[in-house]
């Protein structure tokens, strides 16, 4: 089967730890995200309809139709947070990963993962969370070279392309028994899986399920625009008129008007 992205080998070759350390980064390259996900279906399954997506971490949401008509919106704008902080638990109490720094590599990639709040706001569960951040394909640290049992997937045939005109890096996954989902049940790899990953964001824009009862499935995902400014009104129930001040504001000024002709002074006729 030809892949759907073209391969670059003027780009210097991808290691397994270069790998694994940008699907580790996601949650430190964008802080929103504007992309259409299409589902591909294994042969007895049926097709999923294609969405587009606002995301603003950690918690804005907005999908819809590829024609516009909004299936849903997620935000923490019109709740009330004190049931969270009530509940008393470990993760009520987590910073974003914002707000920590992990341990990077020399090319500002990520080895290793502090403790934090991970999860994107997700639209129908399965992948989704896994998608936008790959990190359970190789685990939130480096693993050592003399412990390859320890890893939760094998890496093979790496190598850098373009898919969708953005660069990526792109990997053969095969897990192993350490593997965990993000989302349990719901695997990125379910077997050995064709993994696209892109380069600025970390995100996973492709993957083909190679073997296995899933054969044939997988994901598209296109990305659109990264960091552009994202209005409230995109994630609330109604919208607030707000001005996006990202776009220019006309200020319109009318034409120069040529001031008034000097009048001769008015002469007083005296009295004899």
């Amino acid at each position: 089967m030809s892949e759907p992205w073209q391969r670059d080998p003027d780009r210097p070759a991808v290691t397994e730890r270069s790998f694994a350390a940008l699907c580790r980064s996601s949650p430190w390259l964008w802080d929103t995200l504007r992309f259409s996900l299409h589902w591909v279906p294994g042969p007895q399954d049926r097709a999923a309809q294609p969405v587009r997506a606002w995301l603003r971490r950690p918690s804005d949401l907005r999908v819809e139709t590829l024609h516009g008509a909004r299936l849903y919106t997620s935000t923490s704008l019109e709740r009330s947070r004190d049931d969270f902080y009530v509940a008393d638990t470990p993760r009520s109490w987590l910073l974003h990963p914002a707000l920590v720094t992990p341990v990077y590599d020399d090319d500002a990639l990520v080895t290793r993962r502090p403790e934090a709040a991970y999860g994107d706001p997700v639209f129908g569960g399965g992948r989704w969370q896994a998608i936008l951040d790959p990190v359970e394909l190789v685990g939130p640290a480096l693993v050592p070279p003399y412990l390859p049992e320890q890893r939760p997937a094998a890496l093979r045939s790496l190598t850098a392309g373009a898919f969708a005109r953005r660069r990526v890096w792109c990997a053969t996954v095969e897990p192993t028994v350490r593997y965990r989902p993000t989302t349990p049940g719901h695997p990125l790899a379910p077997g050995p899986t064709r993994i696209a990953v892109d380069v600025a964001t970390g995100v996973c824009v492709h993957s083909h399920v190679l073997e296995g009862p899933y054969a044939g499935q997988g994901h598209r995902l296109v990305v659109e625009a990264v960091d552009e400014y994202q209005l409230d009104d995109l994630f609330t129930r109604e919208a607030f008129d707000l001005t996006d001040v990202s776009r220019h504001v006309p200020w319109p000024v009318g034409g120069s008007v040529s001031p008034p002709a000097a009048q001769p002074p008015k002469r007083r006729c005296r009295r004899a």
